[in-house]
């Protein structure tokens, strides 16, 4: 199955719980981290949900 990196380029600070929960379901935490995950339907439909605090990165 194909994989996307996906990398945290926004502070959760100041967002919502569900956000911030997202975030760290993602494995994410901090600016600048990244990792990479299995592209299925449920991944994207997380990032969809938080798309202004991370971006896929092309690799």
């Amino acid at each position: 199955m194909a994989k996307i990196i996906v990398k945290q380029v926004k502070s959760v600070i100041g967002r919502p719980s569900a956000q911030r929960k997202v975030v760290a379901a993602l494995g994410l935490g901090r600016i600048g981290k990244t990792r990479e995950i299995e592209d299925t339907p449920a991944v994207r439909g997380m990032v969809a949900k938080v798309s202004h605090l991370v971006e896929i990165v092309e690799k």
